[in-house]
């Protein structure tokens, strides 16, 4: 007994790692329909695509991850057999400043790109928080005019009205980096000649200004000075402001008005004496003015200080789609769907491979958080049909069935045989069910003498299925029929049609 336990084979677990998860083929289906509208979007604005490498160098990934208390940094990484460090990357703009740094000899200037795919982060995993996620990118590279990020915008909002969330189901909200370090200068904490100075600050004054939704203004104004403990008895650390600095920031996030030109009236007021704020200023008025003379209104795009973005590498303006409607969470209790897209420019991401300043900015769509919105909203088509399977009678007539299938599958219609033990002909059918089949095709040896087949309407089945109380109700339903084997391909198109 002793020995064959020593000698007993450990399997693996079979189970998905930590943070990952399988994806099958009902959602697979929604998620590429949805990316289908959205880069028809992205096309139709001259965008065209680029793929890239799953992996790239840490090096050219740089480091923008804001968990550092993961190893690596946040993203995953091993070292290759010559010594470099590679990575999986953790968004697609990373990959996009390399490749633009590697061929802009060859590229058009501006190049506008858009890109889909997975992105992976070594974050820890939790609820809804996975670590591998899809993300859908447009950026223009190589031009600094206002006009690009207005495009941006107007194309998040036709591109959220395209998959199907109505207008006034969301807000493209807009900011700009240059007018919050306006702000901090003011303040104190940012210094243009010397960057670095106060960079540990500033950071927990974005983080804090991004968590306003979350923790309200008194939570926000606890972290930018001493710190806060939250309800579970944990302290965070807070940047450590003065009272007359935290109240500059909390009049910055304060600032949002009744319009766009009220708004940027208030924050010019705010960064006075800043050089940089007073640019920012004037690049989302600029912004306001584009977007307003192609129709944008309040109604889809506003002014918003609050919006800060968290990543490390933004320049200028910065903008986020938010969901606005309400769902229900885990304990029932109301509360906005929240942010599904973001973005901004980035001037300086390219710098890093050329030394020169390359103006860049672009959006991203978390296309996961937007599928979760459609299917809170009931706007995804669920109804993904199977293939029309052919049952075996005569395992010895496979070719006949195969020639059933290519008929079926010349002609534009998805088609299988079915290729499991065909001992059970009810078991054919569970399957045909299983697979959301519309249509059975049946035929047995006396089918094929006569030059006949039968076919099950599958889909019709199951609607009258439901009101029928007794084999004989069913047996005088049109469900299943028989026709003339050369009718095959034109008689199932009429049961899928019929079916919807």
């Amino acid at each position: 007994m002793a020995k064959n336990k020593k000698n007993k084979v450990k399997r693996p677990r079979a189970a998905a790692p930590r943070g990952f998860r399988d994806y099958f083929g009902a959602e697979v289906l929604e998620r590429n329909r949805m990316l289908g509208q959205i880069t028809d979007i992205y096309q139709a604005y001259g965008f065209d695509p680029l793929e890239t490498p799953a992996v790239e160098t840490v090096e050219a990934l740089g480091k923008f991850l804001p968990d550092v208390d993961r190893p690596n940094e946040g993203v995953f990484a091993w070292q290759d057999e010559d010594d470099a460090w590679m990575a999986l990357r953790y968004d697609l703009t990373a990959p996009l400043a390399r490749v633009y740094a590697q061929f802009r000899n060859d590229l058009p200037s501006p190049y506008r790109r858009y890109a889909v795919g997975p992105v992976w982060r070594n974050e820890k995993a939790g609820p809804g928080r996975f670590r591998q996620f899809y993300q859908c990118d447009a950026d223009t590279v190589g031009t600094p005019t206002m006009a690009a990020d207005a495009e941006i915008c107007a194309m998040l909002s036709d591109t959220l009205e395209a998959v199907g969330i109505a207008r006034g189901d969301y807000i493209v909200r807009v900011n700009n980096r240059k007018v919050l370090n306006g702000v901090m200068q003011v303040a104190g904490i940012f210094d243009p000649s010397e960057p670095s100075k106060f960079e540990a600050e500033r950071g927990i004054v974005l983080r804090a200004i991004d968590k306003l939704d979350r923790l309200g203004p008194q939570g926000v104004r606890a972290l930018l000075g001493e710190g806060r403990k939250d309800d579970s008895g944990d302290f965070t650390g807070g940047a450590g402001l003065a009272d007359e600095q935290a109240e500059i920031v909390m009049g910055f996030m304060e600032a949002k008005r009744d319009s766009g030109a009220a708004t940027c009236a208030r924050l010019r007021e705010l960064v006075r004496g800043s050089d940089i704020g007073l640019a920012g200023v004037q690049e989302l008025e600029t912004i306001a003015e584009l977007t307003d003379a192609q129709g944008y209104g309040a109604d889809r795009l506003v002014i918003d200080p609050s919006v800060v973005r968290g990543l490390g590498y933004y320049t200028g303006p910065v903008y986020e789609a938010e969901l606005t409607f309400e769902i229900l969470d885990k304990k029932g209790r109301k509360r906005q769907f929240g942010s599904v897209a973001g973005g901004g420019r980035y001037d300086d991401l390219v710098k890093r491979f050329t030394g020169q300043e390359v103006p860049a900015t672009g959006i991203s769509i978390g296309v996961d958080r937007l599928l979760a919105a459609l299917r809170e909203k009931g706007r995804l088509d669920n109804s993904s049909t199977g293939p029309v399977v052919v049952t075996v009678m005569d395992r010895d007539r496979m070719a006949d069935y195969q020639t059933m299938v290519a008929e079926l599958r010349n002609a534009g219609i998805r088609a299988e045989v079915y290729l499991g033990n065909p001992k059970n002909f009810g078991n054919q059918l569970k399957y045909a069910d299983a697979r959301n089949s519309p249509v059975a095709v049946i035929e047995g040896g006396n089918e094929k003498d006569a030059g006949v087949v039968q076919i099950k309407d599958l889909a019709l089945g199951k609607v009258l299925a439901a009101g029928i109380t007794s084999n004989e109700e069913w047996k005088s339903q049109p469900a299943q029929m028989e026709i003339k084997r050369s009718d095959l391909v034109a008689e199932v198109k009429k049961m899928i049609n019929r079916a919807g």
